[in-house]
């Protein structure tokens, strides 16, 4: 079991999505949770989650005015899941009272600030105003969360070697991840599972590569190799 391999439980049902855990028993313990099941089961489905002992990255990019956020902070400490997504565009005080709630709960998640989502390319965020490139606004968002105190960050591999440069303790959740001749979908900024790894990816995100497979074990375990070999390789 590699325990840096989170994979995606993008469905529509708590049936699909609890059914996959169990077809990827001893191969993976993290699973993601994101609006889509979300909005769907609510609640349950991360407790069911973590009654079965997985853990669970719920992703929600929290974005709202700060006592909104914190509250919402709180809610999801009372759930047990580990990793909770806000949005780093939401700006220092939402992320500062993010911050304390989570500081001020016991079992809180921890808080991972989403920067730049992998289906924005530099066109997209000229679209939106912002004239940066998309390192360079990862950059600028990763250190405005990191003043209000949250140390983990969620970019895509395209950022990884710089934001492990400027935070080397940091925690970098990276999804985008396609293993070799995998589809590409929406994502603009990808990269393989060894690339992500190799740049210094502490976790990597991974869905419709397993979840849309024929055998999802059988292609987990082939990510799970590369995922090992990349690891032997720059032990």
């Amino acid at each position: 079991m590699n325990p840096r391999l989170i994979v995606a439980l993008d469905y529509p049902s708590a049936a699909p999505a609890l059914a996959l855990p169990d077809q990827l028993q001893g191969l993976c313990r993290w699973f993601k949770v994101g609006l889509e099941l979300f909005v769907a089961e609510g609640p349950s489905v991360v407790r069911e989650l973590r009654r079965r002992d997985f853990s669970v990255f719920l992703d929600l990019k929290l974005h709202d005015i700060p006592n909104t956020v914190a509250g919402a902070v709180r809610s999801v400490a009372a759930l047990g899941a580990e990793f909770l997504t806000v949005h780093a565009a939401g700006g220092p005080a939402m992320l500062e009272a993010a911050a304390e709630a989570a500081a001020s709960c016991p079992n809180a998640p921890q808080l991972l600030a989403v920067t730049v989502l992998t289906s924005m390319d530099q066109l997209q965020l000229a679209a939106i105003g912002i004239d940066h490139s998309p390192e360079n606004q990862v950059l600028r968002l990763a250190e405005t969360a990191a003043e209000a105190g949250i140390t983990g960050f969620v970019a895509s591999a395209e950022e990884v070697s710089a934001l492990r440069q400027h935070y080397p303790a940091a925690t970098l959740v990276i999804p985008g991840i396609r293993p070799a001749g995998a589809a590409i979908g929406d994502q603009k900024r990808i990269a393989t599972p060894a690339a992500a790894l190799a740049a210094g990816a502490t976790y990597l995100v991974i869905g419709r590569p397993i979840t849309q497979a024929a055998d999802p074990a059988a292609a987990t375990n082939s990510i799970l190799e590369e995922m090992q070999h990349a690891a032997a390789t720059h032990a």
